[in-house]
Parts: structure tokens; sequence; C-alpha cells
């Protein structure tokens, strides 16, 4: 979704990083072989998970929503030395893929794939995060940020997408759709939660940097 003009838009990403190979690749297999491949985050918007993970330099990462694996990737490419990243996916039918394309890449030792319910999942990690990406189901948004904010360390980034939902987000809401209602939610949670600071940039579908104090 552009929130700019096409043509502006595509300048921007013009001038923006290039897109790795390994990841030109992978972008090219979803979209053969994988239902859904609008999933993906894509050049522009991985580059920008890429810039966002430098900055940050994690040590450890988690991952909520791994698609095919994409965005782990460009995740990844922040990540200290000897760090890890931890991603969730409840669709066994994408392990296999997103492990061939982890182990292509220079990160594969230090990416930890779950497969199941995050909200079961997350609490049993022996881990704290420094940075923290939610791309997952939309109705479960606000669920998230509650089992994460505790093992979110002081000064880490909670990354979450589609927080603009095609911009359901200012039309009326019909109350059968629970997505767009969570999605509501989520953004006045980040918003009100006096434990983060958070920042919400017009980016493809939404793009929300919340920090920890």
């Amino acid at each position: 979704m552009h929130f700019i003009p096409e043509q502006l838009d595509d300048y921007v990403v013009k001038h923006s990083e290039d897109e790795p190979k390994l990841l030109q690749q992978l972008t090219r297999e979803t979209y053969q072989k994988i239902l859904q491949p609008r999933m993906l985050s894509g050049h522009y918007q991985g580059r920008i998970l890429s810039m966002i993970s430098k900055l940050v330099n994690p040590k450890n990462i988690l991952e909520i929503g791994t698609y095919t694996g994409y965005s782990a990737l460009c995740l990844a490419e922040g990540m200290k030395n000897g760090g890890e990243l931890h991603t969730i996916d409840i669709n066994e039918e994408l392990v296999d893929f997103q492990r061939k394309y982890f182990d292509k890449s220079e990160y594969g030792a230090q990416i930890i794939q779950y497969l199941g319910n995050a909200l079961d999942i997350i609490p049993k990690l022996n881990a704290t995060f420094d940075l923290v990406f939610i791309d997952a189901d939309k109705d479960n948004y606000p669920n998230y940020f509650e089992v994460i904010i505790d093992k979110l360390n002081s000064g880490g980034i909670i990354l979450s997408d589609n927080v603009l939902w095609s911009g359901k987000v200012i039309e009326p809401l019909n109350p059968k759709d629970l997505s767009t209602k969570a999605v509501l939610e989520y953004n006045t949670l980040l918003k009100e939660d006096d434990r983060i600071e958070t920042v919400l940039l017009p980016i493809r579908d939404g793009l929300t940097i919340s920090r920890k104090k």
C-alpha cells in the first residue's frame, strides 16, 4: 500500500540501499511457491528493518511471525556477534523453506526457529531481548505486547508492522472486524502505556517504533 504517490515512492526506493541478492532469491521463490506473497516485508521495508537493527545492535532479537524468513534475515544483519534471533511462526509448512534461506546466510547458526502459538512459546523463553518485531495475526497484537514487555530490556525496541491496516484505522469500525478492532486497541495501548515511548511511521502499511524506558 502506498501512502505517498507511487512515482515518489519509486524514487524513495531507488535512492535507498540495494536489496541483498539472497533476499532477491527468497522473494522470487516466495512468489513462485508460497501463498500470500504480499506478506513479505519486501525490499524497502526490509532495508528499514536492517537499518534499525544496525542502529540498535541487539544481542537478542525476537520475531513474532516468520513467514518465509525475509524480515528475520534483515533483522539479523544488525545483530551482535554471538547474538541470537528467535523467530516464531505457526505454519508448519514454512519451516523447511525458512531454514533453507537461513542456512544460506551467514546467520544460520544464530537463528532459532519455533513452531507454534507465540503466546505459549514466549513465556517459556529463557532470554531477554533488545529488539522485538511483531508481524503476526493482528487479533493478538495487544496480547503479544503483554507477554513481551517484561522480556524487553530497558532501552529495547519493539517494531510493530501493519499498524495502519490498509487505512482501516481511520474508517468507521465494523463491529465484526476483529482484526481492525485489535489494531486500534494496540495503537492506543502503545500510545498510552507509560513504560514505553512510541512513534508511528507511515511506512508502507504502517510501522511503529516503541522504546522501553
